[in-house]
Parts: C-alpha cells; structure tokens; sequence
C-alpha cells in the first residue's frame, strides 16, 4: 500500500495564522501521509505577466495539486470575502494547462476572528473551485469561529467539539482519496 499524498494550502501568509494551525491539525488528523504544505507566495495574476510564461512557482503549485491524492484548503473570511492569496493561486493554477484540480477530492475548513468562522468565504471558495472541476466534499463545514479564543499555545485545538468534527470530515477525505 503506497503512502497517500496530500497537499494543504492555507488562504493567510501570516505566520501565526489560525488556518495555517488549523490546516496543520486537518493533516495530523489524516494520518500517515506524504503531506507537503504549498507554497501561495505568488505574484499577483497579470496577463502580461502570464504571456512571458507562467511562473516557476505556479507551475510548482499545479504540479504539486496534480500529484496530490487529496488537497486541503484552509482559507480565512476578510472583509466577508476569500482570501486574495487564494483566489489569486486558484487564477493563476487555472492557467496552467492539464487542469491539476479536475476531479481531485478537496477539503475546504477555516478559521476566523468572526461569530461564522468565515462561512462567506467558506461558500466563495467552494464556488471559486466549481469551473476547475475540483471534487469539494459537500460535508458539514469545519468553520472554527472566534478563532484566536480556538488554539492551543503548540497550534492543537482546545475544543473537542471542533477537532470531532475536523476528524469526521478528515476521514470522509481519506475515504473518498483512497477509493480513486
């Protein structure tokens, strides 16, 4: 049985980001994996840009998608919207040819400061992943409100009922990446 591949991309470049911590803990949930934590530091999608050749490390990233037995997409809610960092990834990973999400099993779960946890971010991202074809598990959101109440000093979260429910929807991923 080979070890299973999974890709995390967090939405915040902060380095003490909730959903960095909070992707971090989807991992540990998976299990035993290959799991690689991709890079979105990435110029800001421009067509001049892009008619020069795509960047090495948007290739990087599509690349990195396309081997990925599964990916998971920590994402916060700013301004009640997605994320620029990964909307502006999601742009530039659609233009690279070979469509690396088609069809692959994705996990989207946040953090936010906010009373939702970042529920219209939540739904943006779902819908920003809709036309690259990515397999998003339709399960109850893992959406960690109130998030710098959530995290333990060492990043684990405090509530049970929060890691519960990021360990339920984490198996559905395993199930679902381990089937194909």
């Amino acid at each position: 049985m080979t070890i299973p591949k999974i890709l995390g991309m967090s939405g915040s470049l902060r380095d003490a980001s909730f959903n960095t911590m909070l992707l971090k803990a989807a991992i540990t949930s998976y299990g035993e994996a290959d799991a690689q934590i991709a890079e979105l530091n990435l110029p800001l999608f421009d067509g001049d840009l892009e008619a020069k050749g795509i960047p090495e490390a948007v290739t990087k990233l599509a690349s990195q998608i396309a081997e990925a037995d599964a990916v998971i997409i920590a994402n916060p809610e700013y301004n009640k919207g997605i994320s620029g960092v990964l909307k502006n990834a999601l742009d530039w990973v659609s233009r690279v040819p070979g469509n690396a999400f088609r069809g692959k099993p994705t996990l989207v779960i946040g953090a936010a400061a906010g009373r939702t946890g970042g529920e219209t971010s939540y739904y943006m991202t779902r819908n920003c992943l809709a036309p690259l074809g990515a397999a998003v598990l339709a399960t109850p959101a893992v959406l960690i409100a109130g998030a710098h109440g959530e995290f333990n000093e060492d990043g684990t979260l405090k509530s049970e009922r929060y890691q519960e429910n990021l360990d339920g929807v984490v198996a559905t991923l395993r199930d679902i990446a381990t089937r194909r």
